[in-house]
């Protein structure tokens, strides 16, 4: 019966443990093969604080991702500067809009272009459409799909580059599957690699959300390239060797 019983305790204490290091990070669903994924990067807003960029050089992170704009009118306080020393650091950068339903796809495409440089070498504009965070749009399917097309036209006008679409599960099988064909996707699933029907590549793979990285001291989103796209990007230390 003791036997039975430490067996029990040691199974929960085992078992708390496993949970406290999946919920902060560091064991992880989800650990994509270097080999297969070699282009790595990452997304950044001002929720990551200030990044001590020197020491996240010490990381093989080949393309940052940064947080520009939400909605119609606001812009995220350390976009310019995260925009500038990314640029300087050496990554391929990129930028990316979270789309707010209740709002209008031309104002939010407006926004976005007020807010971030059209440089020739910069990551296509990516738009983060997720129910998370997001709010009520008292719209119909259709409604809400027309005004991500227009948001969607308006940024490719703008900077020449066909945009990123971030999506979550959910959100892709609400709105997106079977539509928007033409447009990149980059899929967040932290709990397995993922497959989009109907037989959909998918560009990026944002495959943890509480990623562990130096000169961040918060958690990261950490992202992979589908290794059949890999010509959409450079590889940063390629370069440099």
């Amino acid at each position: 019966m003791r036997k039975v019983f430490l067996g029990i305790v040691i199974a929960f204490v085992l078992g708390i443990t496993g949970l406290v290091l999946l919920y902060t990070g560091y064991i992880r669903f989800n650990y994509p093969d270097r080999d297969e994924f070699p282009v790595r990067g990452i997304d950044i807003s001002h929720h990551q604080g200030k990044i001590r960029w020197h020491e996240l050089k010490a990381e093989l992170i080949d393309f940052v991702i940064i947080k520009a704009t939400e909605g119609g009118d606001y812009k995220d306080p350390l976009f310019d500067e995260n925009w500038k020393n990314s640029r300087e650091s050496g990554y391929k950068t990129g930028a990316y809009h979270f789309y707010r339903l209740c709002k209008g796809g031309e104002e939010q495409a407006a926004n976005f272009i007020a807010s971030v440089p059209n440089e020739a070498e910069s990551l296509p504009p990516t738009i983060d459409l997720e129910f998370g965070g997001n709010c009520d749009s008292g719209k119909s399917r259709v409604q809400i799909i027309e005004e991500i097309k227009v948001c969607l036209g308006k940024l490719e006008g703008h900077f020449g580059k066909t945009p990123i679409i971030y999506v979550t599960r959910e959100f892709y099988k609400e709105y997106i599957e079977g539509d928007f064909l033409r447009y990149p996707i980059w899929i967040r699933d932290i709990y397995r690699q993922p497959t989009l029907e109907p037989n959909r590549e998918w560009l990026i793979w944002q495959f943890a959300n509480r990623g562990h990285l130096k000169g961040i001291d918060t958690y990261v989103d950490l992202n992979v390239l589908n290794k059949e796209n890999s010509l959409f990007f450079y590889k940063r230390r390629i370069i440099e060797e």
